[in-house]
């Protein structure tokens, strides 16, 4: 798996900020942490199974993060062909892509607060991801502040974990997505990130 991260902590940039609301009130942050049961309540996980089952593992209580946004789209010509790029795929190979993303904040304010342990993380985290068998799929993480204002304001850092997948068709490029999004999750999840 190509595996990257970078950081946009710069002013021009967005912040996460906990919890959320869309201005037309369409949607908001829901805590999977104090209730689980409120998967349904996310369109997305509803339509996506993975991304339902990622969302519910990132969440658990022995999860190392908890999760304030995602997202999961098709990709379009622009996303297509800079994937293909990236992966040194060709058009004929690789016609159709499928995405996500999924905004993380660690649970230990520790990690939270400081770039510098994100930084280490995020090293060894793309390092671990790499040696993933999905030569059509790609992880990005890009590190941005955020401000979480669930029991008392804090300020950090979260990730935004991009992941993005080629195939020969719509649903192979689902399938190879779906599978790289659970490896992921489990190596997210798994003890050598900790170390």
């Amino acid at each position: 798996m190509l595996a990257e991260w970078s950081v946009e902590c710069s002013a021009e940039e967005p912040v996460l900020v906990v919890p959320w609301k869309d201005p037309d009130g369409s949607a908001e942050f829901i805590d999977l942490r104090a209730n689980p049961y409120d998967l349904h309540q996310i369109p997305e996980a509803e339509q996506h199974q993975p991304l339902m089952q990622a969302l519910r593992a990132l969440n658990a209580t022995r999860s190392p993060v908890f999760t304030a946004k995602c997202d999961a789209w098709p990709l379009d010509l622009e996303e297509l062909e800079q994937l293909r790029f990236n992966l040194e795929l060709s058009a004929a190979d690789a016609p159709a892509g499928f995405a996500s993303y999924i905004d993380l904040v660690w649970r230990d304010r520790a990690i939270f607060t400081s770039f510098h342990q994100q930084e280490q993380r995020l090293q060894r985290f793309t390092r671990l991801a790499a040696a993933i068998d999905r030569t059509s799929a790609a992880m990005d993480c890009v590190l941005r502040p955020a401000l979480i204002d669930i029991e008392t304001p804090q300020q950090g850092y979260a990730v935004s974990l991009y992941i993005n997948a080629l195939g020969a068709d719509a649903q192979s490029a689902w399938d190879e997505w779906a599978a790289a999004l659970g490896a992921v999750v489990a190596l997210l999840r798994g003890k050598d990130l900790a170390r």
